[in-house]
């Protein structure tokens, strides 16, 4: 294990204070990183210059550091959680080149996105493309459970987007199907980040469910959070517009809580019948960041961290430990 900050804090969205949560797997995030960057030195198609803007992208890279944690408790063949990390974050690249697409989103991470850049049908293709590379990185672990779980997640990941695009603009979206639709969209890859890491690092099987437990109460804390933001924020920080959610008839816990809250208010049904009215958003923002809403929002993600930390409790205790807690309470409290 290695100590000390990762040497390029930026890459991974870390400040000085919280980088030292990637350090016991500071190398091997390195050579993820390396290993997304030869794809595009490498590629002499046309989708070079595509591979090369989503992989200077930036990024925290939580989901490839999960995995390379949760399989650093037991003596393992480091290679192989490394092309799972790649295959991890390229998954989750594929996704948000996808969802981008359909949201029709014009920034991410502060940049232009694919389909803004390119073209809407580039993106999708793109999208594509990037997906099955996925998949050949993770055939490579040849592990048969962790490609059954790596296919497993695709289809929850489009399942998950599938609902949103069935839900959207339904005012009588209930809290179950939300919370339904966030685990497939997000909470699924994260529990397949920590469970991969798990059984490729060799640990023995209540270890891997306690990993697994860890990454789907991190998933649904950081899909919780990530709402939250969008309403609390501002596009700078964001990398996208202020209530961008709402404007795509996405029912989010914020929105969820205010309807609850309010059941004879039409804030919401008034903004779906005019979806150009800017001023009806902005209404909508007001009134949540007026009430206790995002402030109960924000104990629905402490809940879910302090379930994630509690079911590390299986595991002993170690330095890679102690960051996959600090990882969940950096999730908890982070502004973009």
């Amino acid at each position: 294990m290695v100590s000390g900050p990762p040497k390029n804090n930026m890459l991974h969205g870390l400040d000085e204070r919280t980088a030292s949560i990637y350090s016991p797997v500071q190398d091997g995030l390195a050579r993820v990183d390396d290993r997304l960057r030869s794809l595009a030195e490498t590629e002499t198609s046309p989708v070079q210059p595509l591979l090369q803007y989503v992989t200077d992208g930036g990024g925290k890279r939580v989901r490839p550091a999960i995995t390379l944690l949760a399989a650093q408790f037991h003596p393992h063949d480091e290679e192989r959680p490394i092309i799972m990390a790649s295959a991890v974050e390229l998954l989750h690249l594929a996704t948000l080149i996808h969802d981008d697409t359909v949201d029709n989103s014009p920034l991410r991470r502060g940049r232009a996105t694919v389909s803004n850049t390119w073209s809407p049908h580039v993106a999708v293709l793109f999208g594509d493309y990037v997906f099955a590379t996925s998949a050949t990185f993770v055939c490579d672990t040849q592990n048969i459970r962790v490609i059954r779980r790596f296919s497993e997640t695709i289809m929850e990941l489009a399942s998950g987007q599938l609902m949103e695009y069935f839900t959207a603009f339904d005012a009588t979206h209930a809290r179950d199907i939300y919370n339904d639709r966030i685990y497939r969209k997000t909470a699924s890859l994260f529990c397949t980040a920590s469970e991969s890491g798990a059984v490729l690092g060799e640990a023995p099987e209540n270890e891997v469910q306690a990993l697994r437990d860890y990454g789907y109460n991190v998933g649904m804390a950081f899909q919780v959070r990530d709402d939250i933001l969008d309403f609390e924020g501002d596009a700078s920080n964001l990398g996208k517009p202020v209530g961008s959610d709402l404007l795509n008839g996405v029912l989010t816990l914020p929105t969820i809580m205010l309807m609850e809250r309010y059941p004879n208010d039409d804030l919401v049904q008034s903004l779906f019948k005019d979806r150009s009215n800017e001023k009806k958003l902005q209404k909508v923002v007001e009134v949540i960041n007026d009430s206790t809403v995002l402030s109960d929002c924000e104990q629905v993600v402490q809940d879910y961290s302090n379930k994630a930390c509690k079911a590390l409790d299986a595991l002993p205790d170690c330095e890679p430990k102690r960051s996959l807690i600090n990882l969940a309470e950096y999730i908890t409290a982070r502004h973009r």
